[in-house]
């Protein structure tokens, strides 16, 4: 098993895959994960109009 993680080829999702397998031991994952800086300040909210997509389908049904 691998005891470093190269944080750029994984994440959540391939980690859970890689523990599966056994090639990731989950205590070495938990520790490098407690290591990773929090950055939730750095974060926005994102808006979204939905309004605009549905004119976009409306101009396709029309042709």
């Amino acid at each position: 098993m691998s005891e470093t993680i190269d944080p750029r080829f994984s994440d959540k999702r391939t980690a859970e895959r890689y523990i599966k397998s056994g090639q990731l031991d989950e205590k070495v994952w938990e520790k490098h994960i407690k290591t990773l800086p929090d950055v939730a300040e750095k974060g926005e909210p994102v808006e979204a109009n939905l309004s605009d997509l549905d004119e976009d389908f409306e101009d396709d049904d029309a042709e």
